[in-house]
């Protein structure tokens, strides 16, 4: 995926790569930027100053939410995936064989069984691509431990940062006190637990079971619940049914009005923000 930056000849013009579309999304953020500091030719001031200075002239946007998505029903086939303009996601293994509605956006996947939200994706653009979530292969996983360790799942896992460490620490360390089979089952014992408790704890529940040299899975979940007890208040966070659904405004689509001449002229127009923060 490439972005032009700026009106450049086309002899000399650049373009930004990005391996997925949030990437791309915030290099063309960056770009907008840099281009509302621009002052054109014959003007005084600045491109994003003129937006601000325009932007009542603007017709309101509407109030009421409106799905930009498309509803699709794929079909899971065997290996708990489905496929979605040619490129593959996985979904929970309990689906295989159903067809499930999908939601796809221009940044993303969501998978439902009615109104919960069962996976989400960030959108792939490569024909063939796949991407695939350890979480939804733990019940296959648990029954055949030793197709773990090879599994593409795992391999995700490992490069988005969801299985840490503290989860190869606790690994190895069951493998070592019981078998490679009962070992892997303990660690997926221990991975479904992050579907009703805060990671946070879960970690420090592995953590402490190794220290102590009980290396089970009943053990981290005594360990994770008594970390999640003593979090504070805010950080106790737990997976629910409300948690999985998507919000009001589950796309992160920006509606606001320019706060100052420094504002982006994109500021109040119906796009994705690359990030949101709360004070």
């Amino acid at each position: 995926m490439k972005a032009a930056e700026g009106p450049q000849p086309a002899s000399s013009e650049k373009v930004a790569e990005a391996a997925t579309l949030e990437e791309l999304n915030a290099k063309i953020a960056e770009i907008d930027a840099g281009e509302d500091e621009q002052i054109p030719a014959g003007r005084l001031t600045t491109v994003g100053f003129n937006f601000y200075a325009e932007a009542d002239q603007l017709a309101p946007l509407p109030l009421e939410e409106f799905e930009c998505g498309i509803t699709l029903t794929p079909k899971v086939d065997r290996s708990s995936r489905i496929t979605v303009r040619q490129c593959h996601y996985s979904v929970p293994a309990r689906f295989i064989g159903q067809n499930v509605r999908v939601l796809l956006r221009t940044n993303e996947l969501l998978v439902f069984e009615r109104w919960e939200v069962v996976a989400r994706h960030p959108r792939l653009a490569r024909r063939g691509d796949f991407r695939d979530e350890l979480d939804h292969y733990l019940e296959i996983l648990l029954a055949k431990p030793g197709a773990m360790a090879g599994s593409t799942p795992l391999v995700t896992a490992r490069q988005n940062g969801s299985f840490t460490e503290v989860h190869e620490a606790f690994w190895a360390a069951a493998r070592a006190a019981h078998s490679d089979a009962a070992g892997t089952r303990a660690l997926i014992e221990v991975l479904l637990l992050h579907r009703r408790m805060p990671a946070s704890a879960v970690e420090q529940g592995m953590a402490a079971a190794i220290r102590a040299g009980a290396i089970t899975a009943d053990v981290v979940a005594v360990e994770a619940r008594r970390a999640a007890a003593a979090a504070p208040h805010h950080l106790r966070t737990r997976t629910t049914r409300a948690s999985r659904r998507p919000g009001p405004n589950p796309a992160g689509w920006s509606r606001s009005r320019p706060a100052g001449p420094s504002c982006p002229r994109t500021t109040g127009r119906c796009r994705p923000s690359p990030t949101t923060t709360s004070s």
